[in-house]
């Protein structure tokens, strides 16, 4: 069922010292909806995410738990990373974590490529360091603290202490590549999305840019440089890679000619790594920059970003143990626009999931299953003579389609939602309108009786291929009811392009009744 048109996509690769919550929950639905929509589309999809298990603060909180860097890693990716994709309902194709084999080998043959070609030289370092980013802090992130920080200079984003280090390190000449990257913002201007984000690169890297440290010899946790293996690779070169190296950089050809380049989806406090030292190890490497980068904003909780230090992280079965994880996939992807900040708040869950999902779209699929059980016993009646209402609908089912696949190529899945949910307001409204309860009592009314009720089933048909991406456990409940299963064939291949067609559902299949798809939720927050 594939086009041939490949799209690879990827999160970030989490960095596993932290339980998950909902923000990385967040990043990883909305790439598994744009993975789900684009292998339904037949486009040739690979979906990565992962973890990145090496660095200093690994080594630390190892150490502080008495046990090898390896063990933390593995009981932390086991207990916590794994079981969050399963909550989710997130169809990965791959996991790569930075302590296996085929990464570590992949990054020595990347790394030894671009020293070969002149991009990396030796030299001295001096500066502060923030364990926390993993990162030497440029000058505006660095802050005066305050309180039992006083006279210290602290992580503007962490408020810790940051340390001076001072190493002989490898640098990666990143100076080199300021014009060609200038010239990529230019030539491709949604290489990086949103706008705003595009505008911030662009402005930071016109400012000028400095060499990489790229190596660390004070801690071994790490990759070994292949040429000195008193260094170690730094850590986010190592965790940049994985992206290549998931997919056979080095010696897997065909499955990296096949696949690379990928779209990647982080947040945007991550995208300079992504959108100006990632490309420019590509171009130093000789191979092709990613398709493009897309910065998602942050998931406020009470205004303030979320985060484990201060205590405002919510996991992500907070929500699916008492809303399901397709409430909690639909709420997150339709109620912040994508690549904005949004605040996250219980109350407006709540009202969502009663307001759209039980009483919008969960209580339209019971009504209509249920009355095609009722007046025609389960078995799904032919359209008659179709009215200008009815062709209304239709023509509002081809036009959401349409523009949902247009959004999600913008990687607005928000949007594509909103289009998608013209449909259960139209056909809610069509059922008031045509009042089916009414028509049944009347036997003349018969055949108008079926073109309704064939209206409203063939919507929802629509409705379960368009909305699988987002909420695939609800949807294919609906499939199965719709008895499509049984006389079209399974959901996830039913092509997404062709899904505001007419007419696919066939009259004679045997519909059932729905229990309710989202049910009502008693819980005090």
């Amino acid at each position: 069922m594939t086009s041939g048109r490949s799209f690879y996509i990827t999160t970030p690769i989490y960095y596993p010292s932290d339980v998950p919550h909902i923000g990385h929950g967040y990043t990883t639905v909305a790439v598994d909806t744009l993975a789900r929509w684009h292998r339904q589309a037949g486009d040739d999809t690979w979906m990565l995410t992962g973890t990145d298990e090496h660095g200093q603060k690994m080594l630390r909180a190892a150490a502080a738990n008495g046990v090898t860097p390896q063990a933390w890693v593995d009981k932390l990716v086991t207990e916590s990373w794994f079981p969050v994709l399963e909550t989710l309902d997130v169809a990965n194709d791959d996991f790569i974590r930075t302590t296996q084999e085929r990464h570590e080998e992949r990054v020595k043959q990347f790394v030894q490529a671009i020293f070969d070609r002149g991009y990396i030289y030796a030299g001295e370092y001096e500066a502060l360091y923030c364990v926390g980013c993993e990162e030497f802090k440029p000058e505006s992130e660095i802050v005066d603290g305050t309180g039992p920080f006083e006279g210290l200079k602290v992580c503007a984003i962490h408020s810790k202490p940051l340390e001076l280090l001072k190493e002989k390190n490898y640098f990666f000449k990143l100076s080199e590549f300021q014009d060609r990257l200038l010239e990529l913002y230019r030539t491709q201007p949604d290489f990086i999305r949103p706008e705003s984000a595009r505008n911030e690169v662009v402005s930071f890297v016109k400012n000028g840019l400095k060499d990489l440290s790229i190596s660390r010899s004070a801690f071994d946790w790490g990759i070994k440089v292949p040429w000195d293996e008193q260094h170690v690779i730094y850590v986010w070169v190592d965790a940049l890679l994985n992206y290549a190296t998931a997919i056979g950089y080095g010696d897997d050809g065909e499955q990296f000619e096949r696949r690379w380049p990928a779209y990647h989806v982080v947040g945007k406090d991550i995208l300079r790594f992504h959108a100006v030292i990632w490309p420019a190890m590509l171009m130093a490497a000789g191979l092709d920059v990613p398709r493009g980068v897309f910065a998602h904003g942050w998931l406020l909780v009470g205004g303030e970003k979320m985060s484990k230090s201060k205590l405002t992280g919510i996991a992500p079965t907070e929500i699916t143990d008492v809303f399901g994880s397709d409430a909690y996939r639909f709420y997150f992807l339709s109620a912040i626009a994508f690549g904005q900040d949004g605040s996250f708040s219980w109350e407006d869950l709540s009202a969502r999931y009663q307001a759209e999902l039980a009483n919008g779209f969960g209580n339209l699929a019971s009504r209509t299953t249920a009355m095609i059980e009722r007046y025609f016993e389960g078995v799904l009646p032919a359209a008659g003579e179709y009215l200008d209402g009815d062709l209304a609908i239709q023509r509002i089912v081809a036009d959401a389609a349409a523009a949902a696949d247009a959004a999600i190529e913008r990687f607005r899945i928000d949007e594509a939602i909103s289009s998608i949910w013209t449909i259960v307001d139209a056909l809610n409204l069509y059922i008031t309108e045509n009042e089916p309860w009414a028509l049944a009592k009347d036997e003349a009314q018969r055949a108008r009786l079926g073109t309704v009720l064939y209206t409203a089933a063939e919507g929802l048909r629509a409705l379960a291929v368009l909305l699988s991406p987002v909420m695939p456990a609800s949807t294919e409940k609906l499939w199965i009811a719709l008895g499509a299963a049984e006389s079209i064939g399974r959901l996830q291949d039913q092509p997404i392009r062709e899904a505001g067609g007419w007419g696919v559902l066939e009259p004679g299949s045997s519909v059932s009744a729905l229990a309710p798809l989202f049910p009502r939720v008693e819980q005090s927050v």
